[in-house]
């Protein structure tokens, strides 16, 4: 067990500016006050970072991303090109796999969108309700 007392740290802290003071010196335990530091200024407009993003790059990475989606729809459906049947309330046809697959795929999206829609319309109807009675 080491003796440790109440006025002794067992360890100096890791900062290098810490004051050390001579063994038999009595410690004073509150930590050295270091200077207010400033912020650094605030950078004017025209050297603003000239690599952050801006809304034509955001536009190229969409335009990227769109066309790669759209090769890699080009080969789903040049992959997958045997006829299926299909038959939907009554109608039937037969489709290739791919279309048949898009097909559905668009149905659901199109699903999603319009209940995000009407649940976008009913927050805003809300919205104006509680902004009326304020």
């Amino acid at each position: 067990m080491t003796d440790a007392s109440p006025n002794r740290p067992t360890q100096p802290p890791s900062d290098p500016t810490y004051p050390v003071a001579p063994a038999d010196a009595p410690r004073d335990l509150t930590p050295p006050t270091t200077p207010p530091t400033t912020p650094p200024a605030a950078l004017p407009e025209t050297d603003a970072d000239p690599v952050r993003r801006t809304r034509t790059s955001n536009a190229w990475i969409g335009i990227i991303v769109f066309a790669v989606m759209l090769v890699l729809l080009l080969i789903f459906i040049l992959q997958n090109t045997q006829s299926v049947e299909i038959s939907y309330f009554g109608a039937n046809g037969r489709i290739p796999l791919a279309v048949a697959m898009l097909m559905a795929a668009v149905a659901g999206v199109l699903l999603t969108a319009i209940a995000g829609t009407l649940r976008i319309w009913q927050l805003r109807r809300h919205l104006r309700r509680a902004n009326r009675h304020q």
